[in-house]
């Protein structure tokens, strides 16, 4: 009778100097019983993911283009920790940790949070949340001068900007790609990135007590316009990219408060708008990010309209 060993080769995902969280030992032979004479099989280039579950990944390098499909997963659900105050400890800063600075309200902070759940990043990249309301003075002080968030805290360098940011996450991270290799996709990426801040300011005008529906109706059809480019699936490139994460934070918050407030359906006579709400509520890497609607609905009235 013969023994069959078993072993798993490969080193652990990490993108930075810390360490994985431990775990009960667990041996790399399995003994089977076999006939005749000994075998040793081994499984080249695995990847130890997560604990306490073990996945087997054939490692393809940060480049990889995965499928990304509204369903992507990235685990269980996260126990996201409390926000930092004015009376909060900073956190060891500069110690080879990679941390992401946000705020769980903000839905700029939200884009980069996104990218990070999508690349598989949890374990990797620390979330630590800020209470822009209370803010402690050490962030300004020692992390980011703007006292902005999102920022990322990685080899030992504090980078801002959340359209910055989400390039980044992407570029420097081990995980599926999330820019597509396509010209003319990246072109029209490029297009539809540089625009985001005229839609948000286009829609902002509209919610004001005044505002008219007519300059957020031309930028919510300039969104199906964009929607409509390309056929090889429901988001802004077809497939799942950077794009989808920049608008998905604002486009969240713009629903349900055009809805209650201005009891304007911003989906109705646009179906590929309608269908990438749909998609995107699918993600959980996304949905790992989302707020109560009726808490997003008060944000924005406290922000829009005039006080009684």
């Amino acid at each position: 009778m013969a023994i069959l060993n078993v072993s798993l080769r490969g080193t652990a995902a990490s993108t930075s100097s810390s360490s994985l969280p431990s775990w009960p030992h667990l041996s790399n032979s399995v003994p089977f019983s076999l006939s005749n004479k000994p075998v040793i099989a081994k499984f080249p280039n695995t990847t130890i993911l997560s604990p306490p579950k073990l996945r087997l990944q054939a490692s393809f390098g940060k480049k990889t283009r995965a499928s990304l499909s509204a369903t992507m997963a990235t685990g269980g659900q996260e126990v996201l920790p409390p926000a930092l105050t004015s009376t909060s400890d900073p956190p060891p800063l500069f110690d080879g940790k990679t941390r992401l600075y946000i705020s769980y309200q903000c839905p700029y902070a939200q884009r980069a949070w996104i990218s990070r759940n999508c690349k598989g990043l949890e374990e990797n990249i620390q979330l630590v949340p800020i209470d822009l309301q209370d803010r402690p003075a050490w962030y300004k002080e020692k992390v980011y001068p703007p006292n902005k968030v999102p920022s990322l805290e990685h080899n030992n360098e504090v980078k801002g900007e959340s359209l910055d940011l989400i390039r980044y996450i992407d570029s420097h991270f081990e995980g599926p790609s999330l820019f597509p290799d396509d010209p003319a996709k990246r072109e029209f990426a490029e297009e539809l990135l540089s625009y985001t801040d005229s839609f948000n300011k286009s829609v902002f005008a509209s919610f004001k007590e005044d505002g008219t529906k007519a300059a957020a109706g031309a930028a919510f059809d300039y969104i199906e316009t964009a929607l409509s480019k390309f056929e090889d699936g429901p988001f802004f490139l077809g497939t799942f990219s950077l794009v989808d994460i920049a608008y998905a934070p604002f486009l969240e918050r713009f629903q349900p408060f055009s809805l209650e407030v201005k009891k304007y359906d911003i989906t109705a006579g646009r179906p590929k708008l309608a269908a990438w709400f749909e998609e995107m509520n699918k993600n959980l890497a996304y949905k790992k990010t989302r707020r109560d609607p009726k808490e997003l609905v008060e944000s924005y009235k406290r922000r829009f309209l005039a006080q009684k």
